[in-house]
């Protein structure tokens, strides 16, 4: 496969750092600026009227320009991103020369990296470890709740946090919170045995009450005990449920106003592109009209992403800028497989590659 290659597991102690030596092994397959200087996305500059020395116009853009929105659109970059793209293009070569077409493809794809790396990094960055860590040393747990439609995989991903965050120490109280859905509480159960399995009993533990009870509640009593056990983490799963669905995103958002998590990750699938932006714009936009509801003063939103089946997508990775673009909140994890370890911190270097080949 041609997909991401710089991306790398989470091992104990690591988060969002970029490695060169990850870039380097994507070097390999063609998406350094020496592969992409004559060929690849890049071959589309040829499109300008070029001669040595001419200056560049607006005009002799036109072309170029709309067959880069083509390729964006072609990766799963919404629209609205596209155009941005190009008008940082055409900002950084309008009204220069350029004496080899080298120095053309060379000017372009700075200036598109550039324009992708300040959408692909949100003014706030999530640091999981760093934030226990704080939480632990205030003598309070740090809570995840886990949010999402139906069927993205919520359960499965929250097991691969949970397993990180026991790779790196830490006590983690599991809390069955989708009291909706028959076999939740089962599914989570036998994820919490088997991370029992490989760490011990006393590292990680399921809270649950079985279905039909208000999952606001479940989860403060949860957080309650959680404390008095010095459990460092607790994760919240919940209901899956459509955007649309008003009497359940009612009760999502008065779980988030009762219980004022730390991070509230939606988890959205990678592999429906453009559909799951549409799904966290709602999902976002739902939870605070119905914040006025719960708990008054407090604010539900979706704090960070968790995009799944990452592995899946190959170099079509418009959806993770999208979805960063249009929330402002980082991609704080990207599931790339059925395995516990296979969970990854989003390199940004990689996904501009990705899009740039």
């Amino acid at each position: 496969s041609s997909g991401i290659n710089a991306e790398w597991p989470l091992r104990p102690g690591e988060e969002e750092e970029e490695s060169d030596e990850e870039m380097s092994n994507g070097a390999s397959n063609g998406t350094t600026n020496g592969a992409a200087k004559t060929g690849g996305m890049f071959s589309f500059l040829k499109n300008i009227n070029f001669s040595t020395q001419q200056i560049v116009t607006s005009e002799s853009l036109v072309p170029v320009l709309d067959k880069l929105k083509e390729h964006l659109t072609s990766k799963n970059v919404a629209s609205e991103i596209s155009v941005q793209l190009c008008d940082s293009l055409e900002s950084s070569l309008v009204g220069k020369s350029y004496s080899t077409f080298t120095g053309l493809t060379s000017t372009a794809r700075q200036a598109l990296s550039d324009a992708l790396t300040k959408i692909l990094s949100p003014k706030r960055r999530v640091n999981v470890l760093r934030d226990v860590m704080e939480a632990k040393s205030k003598g309070r747990p740090y809570i995840i709740t886990f949010c999402g439609v139906n069927g993205v995989g919520k359960s499965t991903n929250l097991a691969k946090v949970c397993f990180w965050l026991l790779d790196n120490g830490y006590r983690v109280l599991v809390v069955g919170g989708d009291t909706f859905r028959a076999g939740a509480v089962e599914q989570l159960r036998t994820h919490v045995v088997r991370l029992a399995n490989l760490y011990t009993e006393d590292q990680v533990q399921l809270y649950e009450r079985g279905y039909g009870k208000d999952p606001a509640g479940l989860t403060f009593e949860a957080i309650k005990y959680a404390k008095e056990r010095r459990y460092d983490v607790v994760l919240v799963d919940t209901a899956g449920r459509m955007q649309d669905n008003e009497p359940l995103m009612r009760a999502l958002s008065k779980l988030v106003a009762l219980n004022n998590p730390d991070l509230t990750l939606f988890v959205g699938e990678a592999l429906v592109g453009n559909e799951a932006v549409d799904q966290l714009v709602k999902f976002n936009q739902s939870l605070i009209d119905n914040s006025q509801t719960a708990v008054a003063g407090t604010k539900s939103v979706i704090d960070g992403i968790l995009l799944t089946k990452f592995d899946c997508i190959d170099d079509k990775v418009g959806a993770a800028i999208s979805m960063t673009y249009i929330t402002g909140q980082p991609i704080v994890f990207v599931g790339t497989g059925q395995q516990y370890p296979d969970l990854k911190s989003l390199n940004v270097k990689s996904i501009v590659s990705a899009l740039l080949r």
